[in-house]
């Protein structure tokens, strides 16, 4: 009987290793796993394709437009893009270093009051040549509608396409409050979001296009509108503005 009872016991004590082993074996895997996602990972880029094109304390990524640097108008602030025209330092648009083809675009932006700026796409960084962003890149326009003195052609309001086709009216919010906006560009045809209402639907490169850019002031600019591939750029118009959020999906 003792006999027996003793087999019992290293019976018992050789499973409860086993098992305890197991658990051991069960955690290591957990943790290793986790190790690796964390070192493979791409802190700008999520599993959806979407990039972030500021990491919200640094302006890494961006530059002055003409330049190399960012010149100090454009700064962080709380963890936003500020533009602040009182600040000692050259005047220029902040441009993406990289460009893009077919995109969606989405950012957050809030103007000051009487305030005036623009999200540019398709800009070509080359300012000897082109002198300014809004000679090569179309434009998203951002503006105080109730103060601004551009607000007196209906293009030129906040969400058009600057210039060229007036926004869907009443999606934009007053001055110093956010707005979404979201651009997006995909084999020709283009689409504006404000604030979930979608307030520009046309094409770009047809015929029309060519229509619509001789009746407005970029006929005076050959290369106007006629790239598929450029930079983003951030407009200095002289304003505060802050931007936020700044996302790009490439199509």
């Amino acid at each position: 009987m003792r006999k027996i009872f003793a087999l019992v016991i290293v019976i018992t004590s050789v499973i409860a290793c086993n098992s305890s082993s197991t658990s051991s074996d069960s955690t290591d895997t957990t943790t290793t796993s986790a190790d690796t996602a964390t070192s493979t990972g791409n802190s700008n880029t999520n599993d959806t394709g979407w990039i972030a094109l500021f990491d919200g304390t640094t302006l890494n990524g961006w530059h002055t437009f003409g330049a190399t640097s960012v010149s100090p108008k454009w700064s962080i602030d709380s963890g936003m893009i500020h533009f602040n025209p009182k600040t000692k330092g050259d005047d220029g648009d902040l441009v993406s270093n990289d460009s893009f083809e077919n995109f969606d675009l989405k950012i957050d932006w809030k103007i000051a009051k009487g305030g005036n700026s623009g999200i540019l796409f398709y800009v070509q960084d080359d300012k000897p040549k082109y002198e300014d962003t809004y000679k090569t890149g179309p434009e998203m326009q951002v503006l105080d509608d109730e103060r601004n003195e551009d607000n007196k052609t209906p293009s030129h309001h906040a969400g058009s396409l600057y210039d060229m086709i007036q926004a869907t009216p009443g999606a934009v919010k007053p001055a110093e409050e956010w707005n979404t906006a979201e651009i997006v560009s995909n084999n020709g045809k283009l689409d504006f979001y404000l604030n979930g209402t979608h307030v520009v639907d046309t094409h770009i490169f047809d015929d029309n296009w060519k229509k619509m850019i001789a009746n407005s002031k970029f006929k005076e600019w050959p290369a106007f509108g006629t790239f598929k591939t450029g930079h983003i750029a951030l407009q200095d118009h002289g304003f505060n503005v802050w931007y936020k959020n700044v996302m790009i999906k490439k199509l």
